[in-house]
């Protein structure tokens, strides 16, 4: 089949372009590379992949994206620090001068899907400046058939722009930086300037999602998905943040991937929005993560920020002198248990993920149903040095719905489906600490990998259940007594520090900023919830 053959008849002026010098449609990932390659955006590194630097940009720009204040969503939007208003008709200005900018030049065009489940699919375009940065998107995003009348059919729901080198003007623009993620949720068009960082590009469509699905009952979620390779209805899912484990816990090779960071979950089951995964590759070893680990030494990975010894072009994974948020983008294709179809039933456990910067939360503990919405609600964990730009070492966070940055909609609509959606299908829920213990972050011990797949194959297995557990006397949860395996000092996190009375005043004070940042959510949530947090008036 012909490149010209591969693009549809809904062309590139709808997005408001005219006039490009030259517009590559839906290239294939040997085609993507040889461009990539080419036009000096990356080189190639020993067994293939493509390994691309990224300059001041090694992370998220939380602070510069901004959601089009218009008619048709603004009520439903939930506006603040995090969606942040943007006046149409500055938006209108910047997609024109965007526009003008590439005029004459070369785009990348590819056409995919974002959602495993037909029924609520959503057709995306992304156009971008650079190959490897269309390639990202062909990894990521679901691949469209390569049949000629499916091709020639499509018509993007959303249209994503990327231009790295076209830059904002804060006096004219009305933005804080040259740095802009613009999302029109209404004209279901997205602007990407100023930052070559690559996950902005798949986080502005799960924003769009995020957005769009509740509406039809789905919860969209920020987490993994994984299934029993020989129970198909033992299916769990992984709340947290970058940096807490759902990559690399959902990559059991006992349970088959789902999904590595977003997905649905409808009246069908859990669906995949992703084709790919976008890992942290930073540390990683082949005797801890070997899936992963495998997928850094493939064709048609990219690897983002990984320094590479120029000579011999062998990358070193533990070089973090250009940031600690290292990544890999690779086809789900690449592993080797997978979920081909994209979707499984419903889940029979909910996990959720905290890298508790404290030193104080247990390694494991099981949430009631109210427990588990208070906690989705606060979502707190640790930022992770060099997911964000700035961030350069950990520090408590509180991140509702574990992903704070791209909930468009007020964290309690997430929070009410995920609730009766607990109730409806019985699901487990337990709260799993990948942070620290013996003492907060700087003194303590980061939790085993081994003691955590331990404590989670156990809990997914139904082993947890009938054992006996005890009341943790601050934060109200239970936490099993003993687990095979594990040693039993480790499930008590006060009888791991050295002064059990710093232990009580450290886990005091975690239960304070829980209380704090809950009061932003008491108008709209129900008062069995707002109980259900740490308790109150200890001494």
């Amino acid at each position: 089949m012909e490149m010209s053959d591969l693009r549809p008849d809904y062309g590139l002026t709808h997005a408001g372009l005219h006039d490009l010098g030259q517009a590559y449609w839906n290239l294939s990932t040997p085609a993507l590379y040889e461009y990539a390659l080419r036009r000096y955006e990356g080189r190639l590194a020993h067994l293939g992949p493509l390994v691309v630097s990224m300059g001041q940009h090694t992370g998220r720009a939380a602070k510069d994206k901004y959601v089009v204040d218009e008619p048709k969503t603004t009520r439903d939007i939930w506006w603040g620090k995090v969606n942040v208003k943007y006046p149409e008709a500055r938006f209108q200005a910047l997609h024109q001068r965007m526009c003008a900018y590439l005029r004459g030049k070369t785009v990348f065009v590819q056409d995919c899907y974002a959602g495993a489940d037909v029924s609520y699919r959503h057709a995306v375009r992304v156009i971008t400046e650079f190959a490897w940065h269309n390639l990202f998107a062909r990894n990521m995003f679901i691949q469209m058939p390569r049949e000629r009348d499916i091709i020639q059919k499509f018509v993007p729901e959303f249209t994503v722009i990327h231009c790295p080198n076209f830059n904002a003007d804060p006096d004219e623009d009305g933005t804080r930086s040259g740095t802009f993620v613009a999302l029109n949720i209404g004209q279901r068009l997205i602007l990407i300037g100023g930052t070559g960082y690559a996950g902005e590009i798949k986080k502005s469509i799960f924003s769009a999602l995020n957005f769009l699905l509740p509406g039809k009952e789905v919860l969209s979620m920020h987490c993994s998905a994984n299934v029993s390779q020989n129970d198909p209805h033992n299916v769990a899912i992984f709340f947290g943040l970058s940096g807490t484990g759902k990559t690399t816990l959902s990559a059991d090779p006992g349970r088959n991937l789902i999904g590595d960071d977003e997905h649905g979950w409808s009246e069908n089951g859990i669906f995949n929005f992703e084709g790919g995964c976008y890992a942290k590759v930073i540390h990683l070893s082949r005797e801890s993560e070997p899936e992963i680990y495998e997928c850094t030494r493939r064709f048609g990975t990219i690897l983002e920020n990984v320094p590479m010894n120029p000579a011999i072009r062998r990358i070193d994974l533990n070089d973090t002198s250009l940031t600690e948020n290292t990544r890999a983008s690779y086809p789900l294709t690449h592993l080797p248990n997978i979920v081909k179809s994209g979707m499984a039933g419903h889940p029979r456990n909910v996990i959720m993920l905290t890298a508790d910067a404290f030193g104080v939360l247990p390694p494991i503990a099981r949430l009631t149903p109210d427990q588990a919405m208070y906690h989705f609600i606060s979502g707190y964990t640790a930022k992770v040095a060099g997911t964000e730009k700035g961030v350069t070492e950990p520090s408590a966070v509180f991140s509702a719905c574990f992903g704070a940055p791209f909930m468009i909609r007020h964290p309690s609509v997430y929070a009410q489906l995920l609730a009766d959606k607990i109730a409806r299908h019985g699901a487990n829920c337990w709260l799993v600490n990948t942070g620290w213990t013996g003492g907060g972050y700087g003194v303590g011990t980061r939790m085993k990998i081994e003691h955590t797949r331990a404590l989670l194959n156990a809990a997914l297995e139904g082993a947890l259940e009938g054992g006996d557990m005890v009341e943790d006397p601050t934060f109200g949860f239970q936490v099993p007594v003993r687990v095979p395996g594990i040693p039993a000092n480790l499930l008590d996190p006060r009888s791991t520090w050295p002064d059990p009375l710093a232990y009580d005043a450290r886990a005091k004070r975690l239960a304070a900023l829980f209380h704090e940042n809950f009061e932003q959510f008491k108008d709209r949530t129900p008062d069995r919830v707002q109980a259900a947090g740490p308790r109150k008036g200890l001494k």
